[in-house]
C-alpha cells in the first residue's frame, strides 16, 4: 500500500544553496528549468554561440523571483551539444545567477568536457550531472570515472525498463545499475524515473515511491516531456488550456513522491511555480496527517504562504 511516510531513512542532499529529498513534505519540490535546449527561442546561432543575453537574463531573474515568492527552490538545467558550447553557457549562467546548475546532453563527451570545466572553475558542489542512463552506448563506467575524478557530488541516474514499464520496472532497472554505480561511491544519487507520456506519469510516480522506499534516494521526473510532447492535446487548447494541462502534470507528479521536477522551458515559470507551491503545501499537510510533523524551514511554501495554518497545526497534538 502506498503511503507518505517511509521507514527507510530518506537522504537529503545539499547542492549549492538548496536542499533536495527527505520525507514527503520535509523539503519543497526542486524545479529545474531548461536553457539553450533544442527550440529555445533565445538561441540565435548555436554554431557561433550567439544567444539573446538580455532575454536569458530576464528568465534567470524571473525564475529566482518566483522561487523566492513561492518558496519553491530552483535550478538551471543547461543543455548543449559540445564542450565548448557548454563553457559559453556555464560562464553566462553562473555570472547571472547563484542557483545550482545541471549539465545536460544526450551523449557523454560534451558532459565530460563540461564537468572538467566546472572543476577548473571550482563549482563542483553546485553541479548536477545529467545524466547516467541504462542505454548509454558502451556503458556508463567511463562517465562515473570522470565524475569521481572531477569531484562531482550530485549525479542524476535515469531508470527505465522496456520489458516492464511500470513503477516496479523502474526499480528493477535501478537495482541493476546500482551494481556498477556502487563501485564508484557517488556521494549524492538522484533518480529520474523517466517520463514517457502524461498517462505514464503514474508509473513514474510509482517508481519514485519504490525507489524512496528501498534506497531513500531523492526521486523525480520531467512532466514537461509528457505535456510538451502531447501534440494533439496542445492543439485542443489555447495557451491557458495548456498551462492547465502542464500544471496538472507537474502537481500530480510532485504529489506522487517526486522530490524534484524538470519543468522544461522557462516560459512556464508563470504557472509552474505557483502550482508546485500548492502541491507542496498539500503534501506537507498530508504528511502531517500521517506523522504529526510539519516542515521545519520557514521558507517552505506552507510556512511562507499560510503561516497562520502552520502555527495552528504546530500546536495540534497527534
Amino acid at each position: 500500500m502506498f503511503k507518505f511516510y517511509f521507514e527507510k531513512e530518506q537522504k537529503v542532499y545539499q547542492i549549492g544553496n538548496i536542499k533536495v529529498g527527505g520525507q514527503v513534505g520535509e523539503n519543497p519540490t526542486v524545479l529545474l528549468g531548461s536553457m539553450f535546449h533544442k527550440g529555445d527561442k533565445i538561441i540565435i546561432d548555436r554554431k557561433k554561440r550567439e544567444f539573446d543575453k538580455e532575454k536569458a537574463k530576464e528568465y534567470l531573474k524571473k525564475q529566482e523571483e518566483a522561487s523566492a515568492k513561492f518558496g519553491v527552490p530552483c535550478m538551471v538545467d543547461i543543455v548543449a551539444n559540445s564542450g565548448d558550447e557548454f563553457k559559453t553557457y556555464i560562464d553566462f549562467v553562473i555570472e547571472n545567477t547563484d542557483v545550482p546548475i545541471g549539465i545536460d546532453a544526450w551523449v557523454a563527451e560534451p558532459k565530460i568536457e563540461a564537468i572538467r570545466y566546472c572543476k577548473e572553475l571550482g563549482i563542483q558542489d553546485k553541479v548536477l550531472y545529467n545524466s547516467i542512463t541504462p542505454w548509454a552506448k558502451g556503458g556508463f563506467e567511463r562517465e562515473l570515472e570522470v565524475i569521481k575524478e572531477c569531484g562531482i557530488k550530485n549525479v542524476l541516474v535515469v531508470v527505465f525498463d522496456n520489458e516492464d514499464q511500470t513503477g516496479k520496472g523502474r526499480l528493477k532497472c535501478l537495482d541493476e545499475m546500482m551494481k556498477t554505480i556502487e563501485k564508484y561511491e557517488i556521494e549524492n544519487i538522484w533518480v529520474d524515473t523517466s517520463t514517457m507520456n502524461i498517462p505514464a506519469l503514474s508509473f513514474s510516480g510509482a517508481g519514485a515511491y519504490y525507489i524512496k522506499e528501498k534506497y531513500g534516494f531523492p526521486a523525480g521526473c520531467a512532466p514537461s516531456n509528457g505535456s510538451y510532447a502531447w501534440k494533439a492535446g496542445r492543439e485542443m487548447v489555447d495557451r491557458f488550456g495548456f498551462a492547465g494541462i502542464d500544471s496538472a502534470a507537474h502537481v500530480l507528479s510532485s504529489f506522487m513522491w517526486c522530490d524534484f521536477l524538470f519543468y522544461g522551458p522557462m516560459t512556464a515559470i508563470d504557472w509552474v511555480f505557483p502550482a508546485i507551491a500548492c502541491a507542496d503545501m498539500m503534501k506537507a499537510c498530508m504528511a502531517f496527517e500521517e506523522t504529526g510533523k510539519l516542515p521545519c524551514s520557514e521558507n517552505h511554501p506552507l510556512r511562507k504562504l499560510f503561516p497562520e495554518l502552520a502555527d495552528q497545526l504546530s500546536q495540534t497534538k497527534k
